[in-house]
């Protein structure tokens, strides 16, 4: 597949993370489908770190996907490995045998047991893996890992992303300083399902892997359960949070709703929305950002729905590609969105301009008033359905030709 230009939506740089004690990271080129450049991740975690995850609810998961979901029931991990390039998806008992393979090479460098290596892959789907070539790298692989290895790992982990993925926060428990940081992968193939494209997240707090469960299943539908570049669900969605517990010492917590938590919960939570908003941004062919706010709905759920359809409606995303404030296509969206919604108390603005109310338009807009937003970068449209209370807020990009030429392409 040819070389992708970075998408204008791009941050400016990748972002300084910080070390986490207790982690060590690197990437190596195995030669599984890219030929010059990195496609092996490898997160060596101390001894004693915990770890959750959430995964793809697809009913074709990829070997990785059934492989996390048995092992990481202990709530113990020594390390994660990643493949770019091989999904590892429809591949039969030959995926299985190979996730194997793979987690007891790596096993066998790190000194742990097997069900201790997390295993995630992401490329194209139905192909053998490579393992003997991931095998083999193992060495090289292991003697890489070093404490700020973020920006290698982020690139290696990458397949029609154009530009790495990263973002940290600090947060206290009980007066004690604690990092979080996290690196992501994804750029099509993205709509949220329990969790969405690959993103691996580390903190050097203490905390039992059931406090980490309860967390990351919080913040994920808050972040990438709220984000959505093209309505597919990836059969290989994962992302892991793990503790490493080596940072300063802090109260023992044993309770997600301890409030000792809540500077943790804010940082872990702007770490993984500033993560699900950098995939989007690297959205297939991404021309705009665009953010959907929903009011009014009967319910938190029900405001989601509506939100989510309006965010993956083609009609809506194309028309936003070509700087059409073509608003009909959202009352038809919120339409079939299959939620209660009062079409004679519904309110539609863009970039903060009131388009429609009532029922009708509003009599005092005029389309040039919204011209200068659609020809922005970013995106904003608010709708109220005026039936409830219920309130969400997703995140989407519009759909452009490059999104074509990108998946005809994927496989050359």
């Amino acid at each position: 597949m040819p070389e992708l230009d970075v998408s204008p939506l791009a941050p400016a740089r990748f972002p300084t993370l910080p070390v986490i004690p207790g982690l060590r990271l690197a990437a190596h080129a195995a030669g599984e489908r890219y030929r010059r450049r990195a496609d092996l991740t490898l997160a060596e975690l101390a001894p004693g770190s915990t770890i959750a995850g959430v995964f793809t609810r697809s009913t074709m998961p990829g070997a990785p996907v059934v492989w996390c979901r048995k092992h990481i029931a202990k709530g113990k991990a020594r390390a994660i490995v990643i493949n770019a390039g091989n999904a590892n998806v429809f591949t039969g008992r030959q995926g299985m045998d190979d996730v194997a393979a793979t987690a007891r090479a790596i096993a066998g460098a790190v000194g742990c047991k097997p069900g201790e290596v997390m295993v995630a892959s992401t490329g194209v789907i139905g192909e053998t893996l490579s393992v003997d070539r991931l095998v083999r790298a193992v060495p090289s692989l292991h003697a890489k890992l070093k404490t700020q290895g973020w920006l290698a790992a982020a690139k290696a982990i990458c397949t029609t992303d154009t530009y790495p993925k990263g973002a940290s926060a600090e947060a206290e428990i009980d007066g004690q300083a604690i990092r979080i940081a996290g690196i992501a992968k994804g750029s099509g193939m993205i709509a949220p399902d329990m969790a969405t494209m690959l993103s691996f997240l580390f903190t050097d707090a203490k905390l039992p892997a059931g406090v980490l469960r309860d967390l990351l299943q919080w913040a994920n539908s808050r972040s990438f359960n709220c984000i959505t570049v093209d309505g597919d669900t990836s059969t290989s969605d994962t992302v892991l949070l793990a503790a490493t517990g080596q940072g300063p010492k802090h109260a023992r917590i044993t309770d997600a709703k301890d409030k000792r938590l809540a500077s943790f919960k804010a940082a872990l939570l702007s770490v993984m929305q500033d993560l699900a908003k950098q995939v989007v941004r690297d959205g297939e062919g991404a021309s705009k950002f665009i953010t959907v706010s929903v009011t009014g709905a009967a319910s938190a759920r029900a405001a989601r729905q509506i939100a989510m359809t309006i965010a993956n409606s083609p009609l809506v995303k194309t028309a936003i590609a070509g700087e059409d404030a073509n608003w009909g296509r959202i009352i038809m969206a919120v339409g079939r969105a299959g939620e209660a919604a009062d079409r004679d108390g519904l309110s539609i603005t863009i970039g903060g301009v009131a388009i429609a109310e009532h029922g009708h338009p509003h009599p005092d807009y005029r389309e040039e008033q919204v011209v200068p937003h659609m020809r922005g970068r970013e995106i904003d449209i608010a709708v109220d359905v005026g039936v409830g209370r219920g309130k969400a807020v997703v995140w989407t990009c519009d759909l452009t030709h490059g999104y074509i030429s990108i998946n005809a392409d994927y496989r050359s």
